[in-house]
């Protein structure tokens, strides 16, 4: 597959699973062999069922939850993304209750994509940032 279809895919990825909640659609766009390579935020496995668990979790607790890409380069089979994460906390997270506050924060992935899905991920998030704006705790100055 070319770059830009590569990029397409991380692209429809966001847009028609991740901003919409429609987790029946994953399958189209992450492989059944998919790979986490970071430690997700709960305890579950790093394959397509536990990032699935994940998102869902991250859904139910920020019902307008929505990706915003801020820049997307492709080199050979790999997607590097810069987003913006956000949403309403209105549902449990992680044993902390709906505080109302608007959460954004920076995200920074990076996809294998082969014969048109995702087969691994790597990334960093501002988890402190998140957790200050969830009132977990006060951001250093």
């Amino acid at each position: 597959m070319s770059l830009e279809q590569n990029k397409a895919v991380v692209r429809k990825f966001f847009e028609d699973v991740l901003n919409t909640g429609d987790f029946t659609l994953i399958e189209q766009y992450i492989s059944p062999d998919f790979v986490e390579h970071d430690e997700l935020p709960i305890e579950t496995a790093s394959d397509l069922e536990g990032v699935t668990e994940v998102f869902k979790m991250v859904h139910t607790a920020t019902s307008d939850f929505k990706v915003t890409i801020v820049d997307m380069i492709a080199e050979d089979d790999k997607v590097a993304v810069r987003m913006i994460w956000g949403g309403t906390h209105q549902g449990d997270f992680m044993g902390m209750p709906a505080t109302g506050n608007t959460i954004a924060f920076d995200v920074f992935d990076m996809f294998r994509v082969q014969d048109g899905k995702i087969t691994d991920h790597w990334g960093v998030s501002n988890t402190m940032k998140m957790m200050s704006q969830l009132g977990a705790f006060s951001e250093p100055e």
